[in-house]
């Protein structure tokens, strides 16, 4: 587990490279133009230096291995980077609002503008093609650190289309007030996604269920015991950054001998562990027909 995660801080580093490269593109692009809309851009790669390098610090904590004080593991501390990103891109959104309003009411000319298009699309291809690494390395190693990394990168390609389209229309028809109205449009649109993002990161926080495609997997493997007379009740699961959890109690014949069991629960653990290789399981095992063993059923969801 402590391989898998500090592998993951490689993609930090180049979220970090990535975001420090567009951030003097962007804002090199909005210093020969004075366009508002590509000043937009660049203060959302501001947000995403801020955000990588809190992915960076919380997946160097996340890969600590448990200690006295955290006997889980430290994976929990990917939902604080998550959440962090997810104000740091509200807060962008109001910064560029700030600056579009006056702008909308009191239009300005744009200046240089080949040469800001040319740069701010550099920017956005490189936005691009680490957004889609990040993405792919997320749903690899589940890692929402990651995932909201590469979501807010992609976000940013689409942003800074939207952004150099306006500004290309603005030199075609010399409509000035275009400019911020795309920067307000940008501010909307990254208020929807740093809004998607804190909403993950406090469902992590809050211990929620596995995803219903792995549920089903858990589901499917526990039935094929089930048809062979083995009951299982009070499973519960959640999950912490990569890794998952699931708790559950099995009840088998109250005649097996201990080494019965425990193969069966060997057995059990086994192919959840091959159906979900982060997943950690805790069985507990009691006998079937004791109305003791079904203590505690009726506040589990079946499973």
């Amino acid at each position: 587990m402590q391989t898998q995660s500090t592998s993951l801080t490689r993609y930090a580093w180049l979220s970090v490279a990535a975001a420090l490269a567009t951030l003097a593109l962007k804002f090199g692009a909005y210093w020969f133009t004075g366009s508002v809309g590509l000043l937009s851009d660049a203060l959302e790669s501001l947000v995403n230096l801020a955000g990588a390098l809190m992915a960076l610090a919380m997946l160097t904590v996340a890969a600590r291995p448990p200690d006295d004080e955290h006997n889980f593991g430290h994976n929990k501390a990917e939902y604080f980077s998550s959440g962090v990103e997810g104000s740091l891109i509200l807060v962008a959104a109001a910064g560029i609002a700030a600056t579009a309003i006056p702008r909308l009411l009191f239009p300005r000319p744009l200046e240089d503008l080949g040469l800001g298009l040319a740069i701010g699309t550099a920017a956005a291809l490189v936005n691009l093609a680490v957004g889609l690494i990040l993405l792919r390395a997320a749903r690899q190693h589940g890692s929402i650190t990651l995932e909201a990394d590469a979501q807010h990168l992609l976000t940013d390609v689409w942003t800074s289309v939207g952004v150099l389209a306006a500004v290309g229309l603005v030199a075609l028809t010399g409509w000035q007030r275009l400019d911020p109205i795309i920067a307000l449009l940008v501010a909307a649109n990254i208020t929807w996604t740093g809004t998607r993002i804190l909403r993950a990161s406090v469902a992590g926080l809050m211990d929620t269920a596995l995803p219903p495609d792995e549920l089903a997997q858990i589901t499917a493997i526990l039935n094929r015991y089930r048809a062979e007379g083995i009951e299982f009740h009070a499973v519960t699961t959640r999950q912490a950054g990569t890794r998952r959890f699931v708790s559950m109690h099995v009840l088998v014949p109250g005649g097996w001998s201990v080494q019965q069991g425990h193969q069966l629960l060997e057995a059990v653990e086994a192919e959840l562990h091959a159906a979900l290789p982060q997943l950690m399981v805790s069985t507990h095992l009691e006998p079937l027909g004791e109305l003791a063993s079904y203590h505690g059923v009726e506040f589990t969801k079946p499973v």
